[in-house]
């Protein structure tokens, strides 16, 4: 069984231009001679998080965790923590005026009691160096720009759950235009609030602008959900809901928050990626039996029980995949066992009319070495009992498979696809069932003769299952590249198949079911079996395209995986690809396109990752901005993550060349600093337009007159403070 157990230039480059030229006019009191001008500042590229422990200011943090860009976080309820003032904040460097952080987050407008002096040396911070704020989760009210939200003044207060908002104009054409439009709000469950927040109208006289909105219940008023309030030389994003980093309406809204509050101007990078994995390609797969409830012909079957009724795709099976591939414009990686195609010549005359239509259409996928037969590459397997066991030698340690069976597994079946003339990566590998690394119960640890076989083949890449060995880690000379494993059976052809193997697994004893469901504990019971006939198409699909979803909207490369069985007969896997693929066409514009990466690549991709976060966590990677100018510090060899806004240039001895791809509005990538540079430095794109905000010293819009008070109490749904069981997972 295979199933899991268990998210064109901007206003950015106004903001941005704007920013420089509000640091040369706005500078803290330092030392000068009075016929020269003080130093422009150096501003850190490090954010601030101010945190109240609430899922918020956490979802935030964890943002900027996944895209590797730097953070501070101090935890308001903390006794011990740092006094917030202007020593923390900023001092200088050599003889320059330094701002510590280049955005401020908070829990909310004021979580400082009423007048304290810490809230005023932020704000005389962000007024002195013209740094962003973020009001993680605040209560609407004239302070932060906006009106109550109480019916009389067209607000709304209450859950938000299937609430469908929307990109603005504005929203567009700044920091959130990499979206389409559409934002919705989850409703996973009809039992659970998920969502609560408000909806409010600017506060009269306020300079805010809305950048996210929805329609007031019951009205046809809008409400802003996320808007910038500008006032006093401080510019505030100001969020009115509560959510956590898992869910989606945060995760559509993720990029633009921290893209709007550096400026696009940051260490670390993101994408949203989407690979899938096809396994056992030229093989076939043994099914699903409901009257036993096991697959005869697998270890789940006790020996010679049932008759084995294999499934293998046909030559309109590979033409529709090539078909579907072309359409979506979405290559699929086929995991193929030459062996499986050999065995099946054998027994029919030496044809194999699927196997021909694959290797005409080669051209049309990826292909991925996993293994010649589809052996079990870990312990030899004592299958005699259900679950199976380690066979065990006479002095009781576990029998292994050996080295140089492993071996023939890789490299047969690497020159059966040379022979076939399939587009390979010598250095990829993905054995069967993931087999020769560590398995639970059974086998603790890897079979100890798997590394020196990778060795021996030049293997590099080797794919593990996420649900299982989730870090990446070596095995000898290799690196593993987990692998999601979308909750489609390897054993089911058809939906019937499926849904009754789903009901087996996720339905209690007492209603017929194995009762694994109440066994495991991050795992739920279905509330009753879902119908043959509906339950695929009404409960499993929306289930799995979500889950798939988030892995995607999370920065996460890994891949997914499925079975050649799931694009056969009833061709059961598609559903949930189109489910994925339509619904990310209808939630991100044009610029922000699906990453479709080939395994070597996304290892690569998570090996950089890596080093690169312990760099900045250990403080050897940086980076400070002065004016137009990004210097990046770090050691020779490490490869420099980093976001920054469409033109800017990597400076370079040999002359300036354009940096990173363009992305979501902003280009990105990986840079290498050269030998005894100590980093790079990168020049940002001119200036375009001032930032339309007040003078210094003026004090904007009536609104800022009232008393600075503690923002009030926001609420937050119960289920957003522990992690929800999903059934199937």
């Amino acid at each position: 069984m295979k199933r899991s157990i268990r998210t064109k230039r901007t206003l950015r480059a106004t903001a941005l231009s704007a920013g420089v030229l509000a640091l040369a006019l706005a500078l803290p009191n330092a030392p000068a001679l009075a016929d020269e001008p003080a130093p422009a500042p150096r501003v850190d590229l490090r954010v601030l998080i101010l945190s109240d422990g609430g899922p918020a200011t956490s979802a935030i943090a964890a943002e900027l965790d996944g895209a590797g860009t730097p953070y501070t976080l101090v935890n308001l309820l903390d006794t011990g923590r740092p006094v917030i003032n202007a020593a923390f904040l900023a001092d200088t460097v050599d003889g320059r005026p330094r701002a510590k952080y280049q955005a401020v987050v908070l829990p909310n407008d004021s979580p400082f009691g009423s007048g304290s002096y810490e809230m005023t040396a932020l704000a005389d911070y962000e007024k002195t160096y013209a740094i962003p704020q973020v009001d993680a989760y605040t209560y609407p009210r004239p302070q932060a720009g906006l009106q109550t939200p109480v019916p009389i003044s067209g607000g709304y207060s209450g859950t938000l759950d299937g609430l469908q908002a929307q990109v603005t104009t504005a929203g567009k054409s700044g920091a959130f235009g990499y979206l389409d439009g559409a934002v919705p709000f989850e409703d996973n469950s009809p039992t659970v609030s998920e969502s609560y927040g408000y909806l409010a109208r600017p506060a009269v006289g306020a300079d805010y602008t809305s950048y996210v909105d929805a329609q007031v219940p019951g009205t046809t008023t809008r409400g802003s959900l996320v808007g910038e309030y500008r006032h006093d030389n401080r510019r505030e994003l100001v969020v009115t809901f509560a959510y956590s980093q898992y869910q989606q309406q945060y995760r559509l809204l993720a990029r633009g928050i921290v893209d709007w509050m550096t400026q696009g101007v940051r260490l670390g990078a993101s994408r949203n990626y989407f690979a899938v994995h096809v396994d056992d390609v030229f093989a076939a797969d043994d099914r699903w039996d409901s009257t036993l409830n096991c697959t005869p012909g697998d270890v789940d079957c006790q020996p010679g029980q049932g008759t084995s009724d294999p499934i293998r795709m046909t030559v309109d099976d590979v033409r529709n995949a090539a078909t579907w591939s072309e359409q979506r414009n979405f290559k699929i990686d086929m995991a193929y066992n030459g062996g499986g195609s050999d065995e099946y010549r054998d027994e029919h005359d030496n044809t194999d009319a699927t196997a021909d239509e694959f290797i005409a259409k080669r051209a049309d996928f990826r292909w991925l070495n996993h293994t010649y037969d589809h052996s079990f590459l870990g312990c030899e397997q004592d299958v005699t009992v259900v679950p199976w066991k380690c066979a065990t030698n006479p002095d009781g340690s576990t029998r292994y498979v050996s080295q140089s069976f492993i071996s023939h597994q890789i490299s047969d079946n690497q020159q059966w696809g040379e022979q076939a003339g399939l587009p390979l990566e010598a250095d990829e590998l993905v054995t069967g069932e993931h087999s020769g690394l560590k398995l639970s119960p059974q086998q603790p640890n890897d079979n100890p003769n798997l590394a020196p076989a990778l060795a021996a083949n030049n293997i590099v890449w080797l794919g593990s299952d996420m649900s299982r060995d989730p870090s990446q880690r070596p095995v000898g000379p290799a690196l593993t590249v987990a692998r999601y494993p979308i909750n489609i059976f390897y054993n089911a052809g058809h939906v019937a198949e499926q849904v009754d193997e789903y009901n087996w697994l996720y339905t209690s004893r007492a209603q017929g079911g194995s009762g694994i469901c109440e066994d495991l504990a991050n795992t739920t019971c279905l509330d009753a079996p879902l119908d043959t006939a509906t339950g695929y198409d009404d409960y499993i699909v929306p289930l799995e395209t979500r889950i798939a979803l988030s892995h995607v909207l999370a920065n996460d490369p890994r891949p997914h995986f499925m079975h050649q069985s799931n694009l056969a007969e009833d061709r059961i896997g598609y559903p949930v690809l189109d489910g994925v693929l339509n619904t990310y066409e209808g939630l991100y514009a044009a610029n922000t396109p699906l990453v479709n990466l080939r395994m070597k690549d996304i290892g690569k991709e998570l090996s950089k990752r890596a080093v690169w976060d312990t760099a900045v966590k250990n403080g050897t990677a940086n980076a400070y901005r002065i004016g137009d100018a990004v210097t990046v510090n770090a050691p020779t060899g490490l490869d420099v993550t980093a976001t920054m806004p469409t033109g800017s240039v990597r400076d370079l001895p040999a002359g300036p060349t354009a940096f990173g791809q363009p992305y979501a509005g902003t280009v990105s990538g990986w840079a290498t600093p050269t030998a005894g540079s100590g980093g790079i430095t990168l020049s940002l794109p001119p200036a375009l337009a001032p930032l339309a905000t007040a003078p210094r010293g003026s004090t904007a819009h009536g609104a800022e007159h009232a008393p600075v008070r503690i923002a009030p109490r926001t609420p937050v749904p119960a289920a957003l403070l522990r992690p929800m069981a999903v059934v199937g997972h």
